[in-house]
């Protein structure tokens, strides 16, 4: 021991000490019995009163001097000047320092733990007797900052979860240390949720609190839950927060139309939006029960919670009033999925289908009998019209004629006859289109009728034969031929061998071959289905092959400078296929000829002003016709002509051609049956 110390105590003991009980002017003081009580915390400052006024004005302070457990611990002597009047032990070291001004008091800096005691202050005065006074130092340990774990003791920073929407969490909030025994509170905002007093006994040098939320909601989103652990009011309380993240389940889903009604073959653009969920949900597609594999395109929009989901999709008839889904869901839920549903209302074009009316049998229809179609349509929105066709023919409803229209969708045939044969249609409209049905046929059982209603004239010449064709038109097809001779020998029945039968063609070719005078006649032929047999034959009269006639009251028009046109009436032609020709002679020999199959002719390349001969006959396998000798003179040349005068008389000429081609025609038709009824009188009798 210093002999400082030593002297500190032996004044300590003297009897002219006296203890008082002074009440210190410090915020920081506080008076228990005869202990004035001062609190600080570790690592804080402390300021410990003693007054050192003296009593008597004529009176001055000497001497100042604290102890702890009776041994000095600092000294202030006013008989020493500056900082040799200052003494402090090793304990404080240079943290304490004794303050006269503005009062008395022992400052200690960077108060540790074990400085924690109660100190005795002993003045000394001049004159005045000494003073004593016990001052308590209290030093408060804080506790140390909160640490936060989750239910699986997973240290929380700064952000607690995600957990679930509907769920529970915990909060386990832990704080070490803290001298006296710190509270523990947990708070959502400044609402005290919890609390763990500092009377309840801890275990070991740490506390813990739980915070147990249960049923979490949308409310508990990004709120702030903070721990405190606090054991004095000279320092806030150590505080650590925490901000709930949540999965939350989609709120709604909605699908947004674009586009209503849909169209079969036009892609569509759909669109479905979901809201609440977090993070946002997965929308997918369903149609019918099935997911579509359609490309979609999908938008995450985090600050408002929603999903936006596009679908891209082309449309089928069969999906018409079939159900899309769009649906939304999250992983994290096992029962989060909601659904938007829409009916769907999808246009196409009409699919019609024809059939023959209930009852009838398509393959038993006769001339007289009535028919009757139907028109099935499926169609969205319904048709608005439905035409019906025969053979590509628009029907019109005339029910003179035995067509009758009734609602669109059904035809009536009455009396049919094999002319109404042949493919019916109906096509339905609406405004995707117009949709036609497969053709229907309609087939008419009748018995067999010539193809021709013209009574022909066959030669034939002696012991040469010559072909007979029969055509006939039937429904079904004909399945034999008769054929029969009538001459002035009777009625005779042709043998089989002698003609073809193509049953599938409605003909049949005879082979004929006359052997004598006698052989010509009349040919008959009756076709068989079954139908029944032919009503009327047809009819061929056989005569003796001859060389033509020659033609008759020939004309020329459309006479030019270079050309005229030339037209004939036909005489007899022999019973045989015939040509006729027109040669064009002029003074210098054969200009040109023409040969056609008719007695008309267009002669060009004439020259002008020419003196013409044309000379006409008819030609077959017997042999010429006598020659028909015409003179004509070609016109003078004319100026060159506008190309409007060009015109106007090409379009005069074609309209004289046309016009002079009818009357021919119509002429010739008289000339050459009255030129076979003379012959067949003249010739063969009949």
């Amino acid at each position: 021991m210093t002999l400082f110390k030593f002297l500190l105590i032996v004044i300590w003991t003297s009897p002219s000490a006296t203890q008082n009980t002074v009440n210190s002017d410090s915020p920081f003081s506080s008076v228990t019995g005869t202990v004035t009580r001062v609190a600080s915390v570790v690592g804080g400052e402390a300021s410990l009163p003693c007054d050192s006024r003296p009593p008597q004005l004529n009176d001055s302070l000497l001497l100042v001097v604290w102890y702890r457990d009776d041994n000095p611990v600092y000294s202030y002597d006013t008989r020493l000047l500056g900082s040799a009047g200052h003494w402090s032990d090793e304990i404080f070291g240079n943290r304490a320092r004794w303050l006269n001004f503005p009062s008395s008091v022992l400052h200690v800096r960077d108060v540790q733990s074990h400085d924690r005691s109660i100190y005795r202050c002993r003045v000394d005065f001049h004159v005045s007797p000494t003073r004593n006074y016990r001052i308590a130092l209290d030093v408060i340990e804080l506790p140390s900052k909160p640490v936060i774990f989750d239910e699986f003791g997973e240290e929380i920073n700064g952000t607690a979860g995600p957990f679930n929407e509907g769920g529970d969490f915990k909060l386990i909030c832990f704080v070490s240390g803290g001298n006296p025994t710190p509270r523990v509170q947990w708070l959502r905002g400044e609402t005290v949720l919890s609390s763990l007093s500092a009377s309840e006994i801890p275990v070991g040098n740490t506390r813990s609190l739980t915070l147990l939320v249960r049923n979490a909601t949308r409310a508990h989103l990004s709120s702030v839950y903070t721990c405190t652990a606090d054991n004095t009011l000279l320092s806030p309380p150590q505080r650590v927060s925490v901000h709930v993240d949540l999965y939350l389940r989609p709120l709604s889903v909605e699908i947004l139309l674009r586009e209503q009604p849909l169209s079969v073959g036009r892609q569509a653009e759909l669109w479905c939006k979901s809201s609440g969920a977090r993070p946002p949900a997965v929308v997918t597609w369903w149609l019918d029960g099935k997911k579509l594999e359609s490309i979609t395109k999908q938008q995450d929009l985090e600050d408002r919670n929603e999903t936006q989901s596009l679908l891209k999709w082309t449309p089928s008839k069969e999906q018409n009033g079939k159900i899309l889904t769009c649906r939304a869901e999250h992983s994290k839920f096992s029962s989060s999925t909601i659904e938007s549903k829409l009916q769907l209302n999808v246009y196409y074009v009409p699919v019609a289908t024809m059939h023959f009316g209930a009852k009838m049998n398509p393959n038993d229809i006769e001339e007289g009998d009535d028919v009757y179609f139907g028109c099935e349509v499926d169609a969205n929105p319904p048709a608005y019209k439905v035409i019906w066709e025969h053979n590509g023919i628009l029907l019109q409803h005339n029910p003179a004629n035995g067509v009758i229209l009734t609602g669109n969708t059904n035809l009536a045939l009455r009396n049919v006859s094999r002319h109404q044969a042949g493919n019916y249609t109906c096509t339905a409209s609406n405004v995707e289109g117009d949709g036609k049905s497969l053709p229907v046929r309609m087939s008419v059982v009748y018995k067999p009728i010539c193809r021709s209603k013209d009574m022909k004239i066959i030669g034939a010449a002696l012991q040469e034969p010559s072909k007979v064709e029969c055509e006939v038109d039937a429904f079904p097809p004909p399945d034999t031929f008769e054929w029969t001779l009538n001459n002035s020998a009777g009625s005779i029945k042709v043998d089989p061998e002698r003609f073809s039968v193509n049953g599938e063609a409605g003909r049949s070719v005879l082979t004929f071959v006359p052997v004598s005078e006698t052989d010509y006649g009349k040919l008959s032929c009756r076709a068989t289905n079954l139908a029944g047999q032919q009503m009327l034959p047809c009819v061929y009269t056989i005569l003796p092959a001859t060389r033509p006639d020659p033609p008759s009251n020939c004309s020329v028009y459309n006479l030019t400078d270079d050309s005229l046109d030339l037209t004939c009436i036909a005489g007899y032609e022999g019973g045989l296929q015939c040509t006729y020709v027109a040669e064009v002679w002029a003074s210098e020999g054969l200009l040109t000829n023409s040969t056609n199959t008719a007695t008309i002719w267009n002669l060009r390349r004439l020259g002008a002003k020419r003196q013409l001969n044309i000379v006409v006959y008819a030609a077959n396998t017997r042999g010429r016709s006598e020659r028909v000798t015409l003179t004509v003179e070609t016109a003078p040349q004319l100026s060159p002509r506008t190309e409007a005068q060009e015109a106007w008389e090409v379009n005069w000429a074609v309209s004289g051609v046309l016009g002079a081609a009818v009357t021919v025609s119509f002429i010739l038709c008289l000339a050459i049956t009255a030129s076979r009824l003379r012959h067949s009188s003249r010739d063969y009798g009949g």
